[in-house]
């Protein structure tokens, strides 16, 4: 269907008397309205568009509607409504906005009401830089970098946000990882610091994003090797904790403190050993994590998810009763869901976070209270920023912090295996593992991987019964 016998189908369709007397020309309506007529339109253009697709199949002598887009079939509406939802959404926005606009002139609209309306809804090739200065070499090669940050943010459309940082980060050849959603965005990028610098400017640029600063992005060595691939995607958190954002809303978080104020709370608390019974310093991370380092004197959960944090609390929350709790993570993103978790149970006296977490707090005190080597999500594993090691080798005990999967191909669990005991084969991080392995390849090479089940999965308690 051409664009402007589109654009004239849905203003023949549109009862724009319910918006009276706003849109008559004698009045220009206010940037409220024009939000209710934007949304309006993109109601009525979507389903203008569904409609376009239907066609007349006939079967066995009778005749049936169905849908056709794409070259692909749709016999029922809700999956061609989801097909347009997922694969013409911008062109279903440059649709909505060219109606809109028409309209709104014929109104005698003020321009800048119908501005407001794109900054807020605009097709996201204009949310990409302009790289026409940059080589593709200053793209491709160079000193490397891993950005990690996250932003609480209303999103009103996660697919447009996804849809640009998708082609964001194609056209600056970043890797990582990068989780959407209503309640905003978190991500760990990699490529050249070229790369990386015009994408912290281009997040911070964005209307949506505009709480954000500088300092919000955490630097660390590394680059796109760091990453097998980029993936993008729209979730419901975007931490994963099992709980509802609109039951438990990052906006109950704990009061932040700065890596300087967290700094001398936990040297207070090491100081004055009498107060150790009214504070706990709480590491809301995994036992991996927490395993190769963590703040002196903390309390480290013995869980493997993050989600298993809610039920860790509930299970354990004399542990908080009328204590006051210092939080920390790797970058301040759990602490802000699972300090609101904690203060929703209404136990603690004070709840406090460490702001940018433990990667903030290393910047300015690389030989604090934090001992060991920060755990991070990509390939690397773990980033130093002082030679402790707080960890030893799974089956020699000797000091060792350098994280591997187990070799055992349908295993998924980390291994601290020394260089001389990988040198002898010990490459799997149990030995009911190293004997799976060792079966796997006598007795069925070929066989697809199988459920992990080892020593690590079944003997570890989901929700540890021995929390200090």
């Amino acid at each position: 269907m051409a664009c402007d016998s589109f654009r004239e189908s849905v203003l023949v369709h549109l009862d724009v008397e319910c918006f009276a007397p706003e849109v008559h020309k004698e009045h220009k309506p206010d940037f409220s309205t024009t939000r209710k007529l934007y949304s309006y339109i993109k109601k009525r253009t979507f389903a203008t568009f569904v409609a376009s697709k239907k066609v007349t199949a006939s079967c066995e002598n009778t005749s049936a509607l169905i849908w056709r887009c794409c070259g692909k079939s749709f016999e029922e509406s809700s999956a061609i409504h989801k097909h347009v939802a997922n694969d013409h959404a911008s062109e279903i926005y440059r649709l909505t906005i060219e109606t809109l606009d028409m309209m709104l002139n014929q109104t005698g609209s003020d321009i800048s009401v119908q501005e407001s309306v794109r900054d807020e809804t605009t097709d996201v090739s204009s949310w990409i830089p302009d790289t026409s200065n940059v080589s593709d070499e200053d793209l491709n090669k160079g000193p490397g970098e891993v950005l990690l940050y996250y932003c609480y943010c209303e999103i009103k459309d996660p697919k447009l946000i996804c849809q640009w940082q998708k082609e964001l980060c194609s056209k600056l050849h970043l890797t990582g990882k990068i989780r959407v959603a209503t309640e905003g965005v978190n991500g760990t990028i990699g490529g050249t610091k070229t790369a990386t610098e015009l994408y912290a400017k281009a997040m911070l640029l964005h209307p949506t994003f505009k709480i954000m600063q500088a300092q919000d992005f955490k630097k660390s060595e590394g680059g796109a090797e760091c990453f097998s691939d980029l993936r993008v995607g729209v979730y419901k958190e975007i931490v994963p904790m099992g709980v509802n954002p609109d039951i438990i809303s990052y906006r109950l978080a704990g009061t932040h403190l700065e890596p300087e104020q967290f700094h001398k709370e936990v040297k207070a608390l090491l100081e004055n050993k009498s107060s150790c019974s009214d504070t706990v310093l709480l590491d809301c991370r995994n036992f991996y994590e927490s395993k190769i380092g963590q703040f002196s004197h903390c309390l480290a959960p013995d869980i493997r998810k993050f989600s298993y944090f809610p039920d860790y609390v509930d299970e354990n929350l004399d542990l908080f009763r009328d204590k006051k709790v210092l939080m920390y993570c790797t970058g301040g993103i759990r602490c802000e869901r699972g300090s609101a978790y904690l203060r929703s149970k209404n136990v603690c006296k004070e709840v406090y976070q460490l702001k940018g977490g433990i990667h903030k707090y290393l910047e300015q005190f690389p030989d604090g209270f934090f001992h060991g080597k920060l755990f991070v999500f990509d390939e690397r594993y773990a980033i130093a920023f002082n030679q402790d090691v707080i960890s030893e080798c799974r089956y020699c005990g000797c000091p060792w912090d350098q994280y591997q999967l187990c070799s055992t191909v349908f295993c998924c669990q980390l291994v601290l295996s020394c260089t001389t005991c990988r040198a002898s084969g010990l490459t799997a991080c149990c030995p009911v593992c190293q004997a799976k392995e060792q079966k796997h390849r006598i007795d069925s090479p070929d066989e697809s991987p199988r459920k992990e089940e080892c020593e690590c999965t079944i003997t570890r308690p989901r929700i540890p019964k021995d929390a200090l």
